[in-house]
């Protein structure tokens, strides 16, 4: 099945879960522990509660101590199962008042609730209009839990699970302490995503004057709003006169005949997870590195490799090679005692093993080292900007993290280049041909000279030379011989320079492509692949916050 037919058949639910295990897998190693500890429990607990009831809904009560808390489940209830005493604390250990029973007991083993008590006359959601009908909210769990600001432990333990696993928060305050700093900061503010299953009750509103209702309301709901709750759902009501308590057994019906809370609740969690994994802020997705930023490392690398002195050798190299074969014949043995730069960079021999084939260049220097760490660094702290302190140093450490093998593979790649070395010009057979004509013109006309000189000074009598313009044929032949050569030679010394100069450059973008492939392999691409998974993880934190 392909993913997009995939998605089609999944909840919406199921695609946040399934884009928040994405993206807590995509963050390994690049999230801190607690973060990625969180969130695979809150996937841990999406799966254990999907996979119970979904018929029933788990509403919580969570209050400090005083609140009347336990009062108030009676008062929902209708029964008095839940202990009600002056001594604090009441309530140790969670109670259950359970409307249908079936299927219950899984989901209760889960909450680690044993205390149920099961009831028989479920809340009623009132008709609407005339031809309204009314709805009984069975499948309701309501649990009166211990006190969270409990002076003993195990109670605040308790309290604290069940804040994380129960489908509906009903937070119960009470008019002296609901302004408490630690219970909005550790319980309410951490989890005010939850707002669709959230609801606030401000109880005991008896002990307020008439005046004195509407501006405490009024000042607890600029509470929760800073406490991040939108649109706060604030009933105030009393246990002990009734005021209030049919209108919260509407409230908490209606969420049960929904039959949504359950989803809504681990939606608000898998929300919550993936803002904290992004670091509570919206971040962008990174774009690959510019072309401008690639060459600018391999230019760099490429220097501190050694690059520039094999292009200098090619230069030189190039130069000698065609003296060698252009230059005037008497004077080209004076190249031969120059040493050839490539061949003492081992960079002229045609039998080579390529895996094996290593230049001679020097070992890099601290400067030259120094140099290529900077250029790697400089090079994954562009690419990483803009994203999350984890984010770049995992991608530093990407780029860096073949940076031991780095120096061997440029060299070979530098040995393994085609560089031309062995490589001459097409003029310089021709130019040679020329020199070696010019030297046997010269020869001859000297050789004529000289036989002409000795049959003079044996005093032979042999008729006189030819002439050309007035000048003796061997001696015009000496005398161009001689000038050819030269001329030749200074010709061929130009035409070298230029064609060492184009040698090189053809050598160098050689050379360059070569190092390009190699910081491609080892730098380029780890540092794309990095980035692409930083992108899929935001990508996917964007899914799973919905």
């Amino acid at each position: 099945m392909s993913r997009r037919r995939s998605e089609s058949v999944l909840s919406p639910l199921e695609l946040r879960l399934e884009a928040l295990k994405e993206a807590t897998e995509l963050g390994n190693e690049r999230l801190g522990s607690q973060e990625s500890a969180a969130s695979w429990a809150v996937l841990e607990r999406a799966a254990a509660r999907r996979t119970l009831s979904s018929e029933h809904t788990v509403v919580g009560f969570f209050g400090a101590t005083g609140s009347g808390k336990s009062s108030l489940f009676n008062a929902v209830v209708g029964e008095d199962i839940a202990r009600v005493a002056a001594t604090r604390p009441t309530t140790s250990r969670p109670l259950a008042g359970i409307w249908g029973a079936q299927g219950s007991d899984p989901l209760l083993d889960w909450l680690e609730v044993n205390d149920r008590r099961f009831l028989d006359s479920p809340l009623r959601l009132a008709k609407k209009g005339v031809f309204g009908s009314e709805k009984e909210a069975n499948g309701l769990i309501l649990l009166d839990l211990p006190d969270f600001d409990s002076k003993i432990l195990a109670n605040r333990e308790i309290a604290t699970k069940l804040a994380g696993q129960v489908d509906v928060l009903i937070w119960v305050l009470d008019p002296q302490k609901y302004a408490d700093a630690a219970v909005h900061h550790d319980f309410i503010k951490p989890l005010s995503a939850h707002g669709a299953v959230t609801l606030v009750v401000l109880n005991q509103i008896d002990k307020l004057r008439e005046e004195q209702r509407a501006p405490v309301m009024t000042s607890l709901r600029s509470i929760l709003e800073r406490d991040g709750l939108r649109n706060p759902r604030l009933i105030g009501v009393s246990a002990v006169t009734g005021e209030g308590i049919e209108g919260l057994r509407q409230e908490i019906a209606k969420v049960v005949t929904a039959r949504s809370a359950a989803s809504n609740r681990l939606a608000a969690d898998v929300a919550t997870i993936a803002y904290r994994l992004g670091e509570g802020h919206s971040v962008e997705e990174l774009k690959t590195p510019s072309d401008n930023a690639k060459r600018e490392l391999i230019q760099n690398l490429a220097t501190a490799s050694g690059v520039d002195t094999v292009v200098d050798a090619v230069r030189t190299s190039y130069r000698l090679d065609a003296h060698k074969k252009t230059g005037w014949p008497l004077t080209r043995w004076l190249s031969k005692i120059r040493p050839d730069p490539l061949r003492r960079l081992n960079l002229k021999s045609t039998d080579v093993n390529p895996k094996l084939n290593r230049t001679s260049l020097p070992a890099a220097g601290l400067a030259q080292r120094a140099q290529a760490d900077s250029a790697v660094r400089a090079f994954a702290d562009g690419a990483g900007a803009g994203a999350p302190e984890p984010w770049k140093a995992s991608i530093r450490r990407e780029a860096r993290r073949r940076g031991q093998e780095l120096p061997d593979r440029l060299d070979q790649a530098i040995a393994n280049t085609d560089v031309k070395a062995t490589k001459g010009s097409w003029w310089w057979p021709l130019v040679s041909v020329i020199q070696w004509i010019s030297l046997a013109t010269a020869l001859a006309g000297a050789l004529w000279l000289g036989a002409l000189a000795a049959v003079q000074y044996l005093q032979f009598s042999l008729p006189p030379a030819p002439k050309v313009e007035g000048i003796p044929v061997p001696t015009l032949m000496l005398i161009l011989g001689i000038l050819l050569g030269l001329v030749l030679g200074v010709l061929s010394g130009i035409a070298a320079r230029i064609g060492g100069s184009g040698r090189a450059r053809k050598a160098r973008k050689s050379l360059l492509s070569a190092v390009a492939s190699v910081v491609e392999e080892t730098v380029v691409g780890p540092v794309d692949a990095e980035i692409n998974r930083h992108n899929q993880f935001i990508g996917a934190l964007r899914r799973a916050r919905g």
